[in-house]
């Protein structure tokens, strides 16, 4: 409950202070109660201390028909203003381009929360001059709508050059006008439905206190009545409207994981799980597993692009019906890659998916070519949800799958005799580089269990990545930090163009972080509703406007905005990472006899519409 649910709306003005001002009788602050700030007398039920009042609107048909005739809502003059501020503010630029839908969303949740913070604000400051709220003059309002319609205007068309600018680094054309024109109406229906839970809140909060005021004193009754109500809204909102939403769309994608992906069939070939002889049947695969094993490069694709002889690719995957639990299916899909000779080529890949077990053709299908299809890869599903759901709510899903995958793998793969084990190779994007991380302690173990590393797009919450950026070097940026030298840990954004420090030795194992500086996966943290963090206050990056700036609550909620849509835009921005794999995996796996030439014509390939 905020404070001004208490006490009637007040402009906050000091003038109206006076004489006897505190000693005011109810009827007189009744009467004043009239002069413009509200459409009727406050009810006890809106807060009003001041039972009486409420007493004769029970004894008053005509009043309380009056009041319950009144269409447009109550609001407060403070409330107002911060309502208009954090909306102004609302339209400062973000990561990626927002269309006017999700402007008016974003924009009608941060006027709701300036609603509330100016309540509070002006609460606070009568509290402190100790005096009671009052009702605000006509002008005030006047001079309030006068102040929206300029700011919010000006606010609206420079959001839309902003949005231009942010379109043009990105190469993105699309532009709708209409739902630019809708913005305003969608955060308007927004901020009301928003108030409109709030308010309901607080008078569920008033009939219980009511309730239990008859067993218990008033001050214990507020107490109790507000922990009571706040619980009951965390419960319906992240047990009932959360878990429902996650399991319905769990259960739409189960369905879909049935599935097969047009133009893929079952694979003929021994060397890949489904195919013959497989310890896993096509139909477990899911669909994302199918996607895996019934494509991909053959040894012909590859031997017409290396102009050498070229081996037909190892794939094993297990799907979630595959077996009962993580464990059961990592064994199954280690069993079928053994089966199938991947522990007899020369490079090894461990992948972890993500979300519904997805995995990108392109990290893969670069391993693959840079390899000369001497390469096995192994990977399972964990998961039905889409990757940014899952990105949410499938956490300790990736961490098991992650870690179980790599130490059947690894228990494998270390009984072998040294001069026959394959360079064993990590990979994972988005979720699937924190599922990967997590069968590694630091940087240590990385380089003493692996032959390299390539993790694209990790999520903020990664437990090394943020241990690698928050203990880097003095001076390099959070975008492109510097971590003990390069000397086993490095990041970049566009491999093609260099990975720093280029002046510092990169023997031994490698570990390469791939993250752009537009990634909202990679930024997006719950402490931006508070505090600033390094990469907005410093140097942006290539693909970020200079405009963007920390704002308390509205960066948190632009940023979270961004998630769904980030892998839509183009290659090299947002959470779309594809040509930069071929520059990744080629620092990663210093393969030889392949010229920059060569990597163009590749990249082509990974990314024909690059």
């Amino acid at each position: 409950m905020t404070p001004d649910q208490h006490e009637p709306p007040s402009d906050g003005s000091p003038e109206r202070e006076g004489p006897g001002a505190g000693d005011a009788s109810p009827a007189s602050r009744d009467s004043r109660a009239g002069g413009g700030g509200e459409a009727d007398p406050p009810t006890a039920e809106d807060g009003e201390a001041d039972p009486a009042a409420a007493k004769d609107r029970e004894a008053d048909p005509a009043a309380a028909g009056s009041a319950k005739r009144r269409w447009h809502p109550r609001l407060t003059l403070p409330g107002c203003w911060g309502a208009l501020l954090l909306a102004c503010l609302s339209f400062t630029p973000s990561l990626l381009p927002r269309g006017g839908v999700l402007q008016g969303l974003i924009c009608g949740i941060s006027a709701a929360i300036g609603y509330g913070l100016g309540v509070v604000a002006a609460f606070v400051w009568r509290a402190f001059a100790d005096r009671d709220a009052r009702t605000p003059s006509h002008g005030s309002w006047r001079v309030l709508i006068v102040c929206a319609i300029v700011l919010f205007g000006l606010s609206f068309g420079l959001g839309q050059y902003w949005q231009h600018e942010i379109r043009r680094l990105m190469g993105v054309t699309d532009y709708n006008v209409v739902t630019a024109v809708a913005c305003p109406f969608v955060a308007a229906l927004v901020f009301w439905l928003l108030l409109s839970a709030g308010r309901g809140l607080r008078r569920l909060y008033h009939w219980f206190t009511r309730i239990l005021q008859r067993w218990i004193g008033p001050r214990a009754a507020r107490v109790v009545g507000w922990v009571a109500v706040a619980a009951l809204a965390w419960s319906v909102v992240s047990g009932v409207l959360l878990a429902g939403f996650v399991n319905a769309t769990n259960e739409a994608f189960s369905l879909r994981d049935n599935e097969t992906p047009e133009g893929v069939h079952q694979p003929t070939t021994t060397l890949r799980s489904g195919g013959p002889g497989s310890l896993v049947p096509w139909d477990t695969l899911g669909y994302q597993g199918r996607a895996f094993t019934g494509s991909g490069p053959t040894a012909r694709d590859i031997g017409a692009f290396t102009h050498r002889p070229a081996q037909e690719p190892v794939r094993a995957y297990a799907g979630l019906q595959t077996a009962d639990d993580a464990e059961a299916r990592a064994d199954r899909a280690v069993a079928d890659l053994r089966r199938a000779g991947g522990f007899e080529r020369e490079n090894l890949l461990v992948i972890t998916t993500t979300g519904s077990g997805w995995v990108d053709p392109a990290a893969v299908d670069s391993f693959e070519y840079l390899g000369d299809g001497d390469s096995a890869t192994v990977a399972m599903q964990y998961s039905y949800l889409p990757s940014w759901l899952s990105y949410l709510v499938d956490q300790s899903k990736a961490r098991e799958a992650g870690r179980e995958l790599f130490d059947a793998v690894y228990d494998v793969w270390s009984k072998l005799p040294q001069d026959q084990r394959p360079r064993l190779f990590v990979a994972g994007e988005s979720l699937g580089s924190f599922g990967g991380e997590t069968a590694f302690s630091g940087e240590y173990d990385l380089r003493n269990r692996t032959a390299g590393t390539l993790f694209a797009g990790p999520p903020n919450f990664n437990t090394l990545f943020r241990e690698f950026s928050d203990h880097r070097e003095p001076g390099s940026p959070e975008i492109e930090p510097v971590y003990r030298d390069g000397r086993t840990v490095r990041f970049t954004d566009d491999p093609a163009d260099g990975i720093p420090p280029a002046d510092r030795p990169w023997d031994g194992t490698r570990v390469l972080y791939l993250m752009h500086p537009s990634d909202p996966i990679v930024w997006w943290s719950p402490s931006l509703a508070l505090s600033e963090p390094d990469w907005i206050g410093e140097a942006p990056g290539s693909d970020v406007l200079e405009e963007m700036v920390w704002i308390p609550f509205v960066t948190f909620w632009q940023v979270t905005a961004d998630l769904p849509f980030s892998t839509g835009v183009p290659d090299g921005h947002g959470h779309t990472y594809k040509a930069a794999y071929v520059d990744g995996w080629n620092a990663v796996m210093r393969p030889s006899g392949f010229t920059p030439q060569d990597l163009d014509r590749l990249r082509d390939v990974i990314q024909p519409e690059r």
